[in-house]
């Protein structure tokens, strides 16, 4: 007759099956890490633009856009307009001070030859796809981008 208090064993088999599941695991990874088997690369579009930009705050509440090497004005977003494009800089700006970078460095608007827009932030290497946020708010950007590329000054709502 069995005890039922008795601890019931597990059996050696799968103890031994489990440690070897548990090494192969450990050498598959340490493997892959060190010899970059099996690891996937998103590869890098081709551009077919790019424009440098700062954005400062305005006096008024609005967003100064500039060109980042003269400082020419390329647009203002007036207050309570651009939401997307304020929440966006609002959120690299963070990012910027989190790694303690300051705020003259600029920007890059990037466009890749099939139309994508990518914003990236030299200075923390954070690249947003511009398009992933849809098409309403990829044209902020894009305003921006065509502002900044034709070199006259132009408005946004």
């Amino acid at each position: 007759m069995t005890n039922p208090q008795a601890p019931e064993r597990i059996p050696p088999g799968i103890l031994l099956s489990a440690g070897a599941l548990l090494l192969f695991a450990l050498l598959a990874a340490s493997l892959s890490r060190t010899t970059d088997l099996g690891a996937s690369r998103v590869p890098q579009p081709d551009i077919a633009g790019r424009v440098q930009v700062r954005f400062t705050d305005g006096i008024d509440g609005s967003v100064v856009v500039l060109r980042a090497h003269t400082d020419a004005v390329v647009t203002r977003l007036q207050p309570g307009t651009n939401g997307f494009v304020r929440g966006v800089m609002r959120g690299l700006a963070r990012e910027r001070r989190q790694n303690e970078v300051g705020q003259q460095a600029a920007f890059e608007i990037a466009q890749t030859v099939d139309g994508k827009l990518l914003l990236f932030d030299p200075s923390t290497g954070r690249r947003i796809d511009l398009q992933a946020f849809g098409p309403v708010n990829m044209e902020a950007f894009a305003d921006i981008y065509s502002a900044a590329s034709e070199g006259a000054e132009g408005k946004l709502p």
